[in-house]
């Protein structure tokens, strides 16, 4: 009874839940939503200038590594259309549509292949920005962001109430920048470029029309009547195919761009930890990673440590560290080639690097600067005192002042010494030595001076 009583408790408020998810109220019929779709499939007239124009916006902005730029560009193109005109087709079985969508969008990418091309063709030299790079390095992050997308697009399509929505997916699953850099590398003849730009716009298209596929199936989309059910399943095998190749070379690159970031979040934690020296420093390192093999190149100045010794070390920490295999590539003081000089990071930072060193070099000779001063100046002292000594105690004929090291053949002990070496033929009584002290302790302004009384072998100066 219980049991019952918590189900009929349960159901009305889970009923209650899923029709906050319920869209069926808000969707417009199928004829005006099909309509919709159908009129954005076509590439003719202003929707063909339209792309020709959001291309080179697309590719000044990729030129001048400006993000609004490329954002503008994003929401110009119509790329869109024909991408959910497939998916709708397949969905709806309308092979007339799916070939229209095919026809169109090739015509759209090897036009946008060609402008773009011809854009950085005759375009100043580039060697390639931020926003560039970013667009040929596809992941399954990016098939995520075009399925949501694609997801988002078509339910925007379909609802009375379609907002804001297909301006935000257009930014999301970014179709123009990639195309535009596939251009790039068609220009400059750089096949890196070309064909991981073109894998993530084939990456987005292909999920953006498969979300539109489901989207259709779940939104329960009544099939054309002139259906061909062989052909229909030819075409969603083909379709499931592609989706299932996209999603496994996006889950391939996702783990080879992790492991890459894993790799250079590791090498930049080794430097920074453990190359650290009392009188050198990192100027500069780079990790990367370069046809399979990982590289950690390191600048330092300052003190030059010993080559073979610094590299054994820094290997076998490699290995404690789990970067085995890491080539270690350590470059010391004025080493630096041109190009590094020519970044303009690594200058100033090696401009840096020099004040501090002669800062820090500077101090060193200022704190030399007073020891040796105050030695010599106790050692001078010599000539100042001795017409006054020759007044209070006459029997002293010679004497000589220096600072000394004592140190113990037993142990590290060192000691300072203030040494007062006195030269007298007829000695000096111990209530003399007492007094002669307290007045040197006075005069010199040092306590716990030390005299030596006729040291033997002392070179005293000899009258001319």
């Amino acid at each position: 009874m219980n049991k019952k009583t918590l189900k009929d408790k349960l159901l009305p408020a889970w009923k209650d839940l899923i029709s906050y998810f319920n869209v069926k109220e808000d969707l417009e019929p199928q004829n005006d939503i099909e309509l919709s779709i159908r009129s954005g499939v076509s590439f003719k007239g202003a929707q063909l200038l339209t792309l020709i124009f959001a291309i080179f916006i697309a590719s000044l902005g990729l030129n001048t590594n400006s993000v609004p730029v490329i954002i503008g560009a994003m929401l110009i193109s119509p790329l869109m259309g024909p991408i959910i005109g497939m998916g709708l087709g397949i969905g709806i079985q309308d092979i007339t549509l799916v070939k229209r969508s095919l026809k169109n969008i090739s015509a759209a990418v090897i036009g946008s292949l060609l402008a773009s091309a011809l854009y950085f063709l005759i375009s100043p030299l580039y060697d390639g920005a931020s926003q560039l790079l970013a667009r040929t390095s596809p992941s399954i992050y990016d098939v995520f962001v075009a399925l949501f997308g694609g997801a988002a697009g078509i339910l925007s399509i379909a609802c009375k109430n379609k907002g804001q929505v297909l301006p935000g997916v257009a930014i999301a699953t970014s179709l123009m920048p990639p195309l535009c850099t596939a251009g790039y590398g068609l220009a400059t003849m750089q096949m890196h470029f070309f064909l991981g730009a073109l894998y993530l716009f084939f990456t987005n298209m292909i999920f953006i029309f498969f979300a539109t596929w489901i989207g259709v199936k779940l939104m329960g989309f009544k099939k054309v009547v002139y259906q061909n059910e062989k052909r229909a399943r030819r075409i969603h095998l083909v379709a499931y195919s592609a989706v299932a190749l996209t999603i496994g070379v996006s889950v391939y690159l996702t783990v080879v761009m992790i492991n890459h970031n894993i790799f250079l979040d590791k090498a930049s934690t080794f430097v920074e930890n453990e190359m650290v020296f009392p009188n050198t420093q990192v100027l500069s390192h780079k990790e990367y990673v370069e046809k399979g093999k990982k590289y950690i190149d390191v600048t330092l100045i300052g003190e030059a440590l010993p080559k073979d010794s610094l590299q054994l070390a820094m290997m076998n920490k490699l290995d404690s560290v789990g970067l085995g295999g890491t080539v270690l590539q350590i470059k010391q003081g004025f080493s630096l080639n041109k190009t590094e000089l020519d970044d303009s990071r690594n200058a100033d930072q090696f401009y840096q690097m020099l004040q501090n060193e002669i800062a820090r070099r500077q101090i060193i000779v200022d704190s030399l600067r007073g020891v040796i001063s105050a030695r010599s100046q106790f050692a001078d002292e010599a000539s100042r005192l001795a017409p006054e000594i020759k007044v209070l105690f006459p029997a002293v004929r010679d004497i000589a002042c220096a600072t000394m090291l004592a140190a113990s053949t037993d142990s590290l002990v060192t000691d300072t010494l203030n040494m007062v070496f006195v030269n007298s033929r007829q000695g000096i009584s111990p209530a003399e030595l007492k007094k002669l002290t307290e007045y040197l302790e006075v005069r010199l302004r040092k306590k716990n001076i030390h005299i030596s009384v006729n040291p033997a072998g002392v070179p005293w100066p000899v009258k001319k």
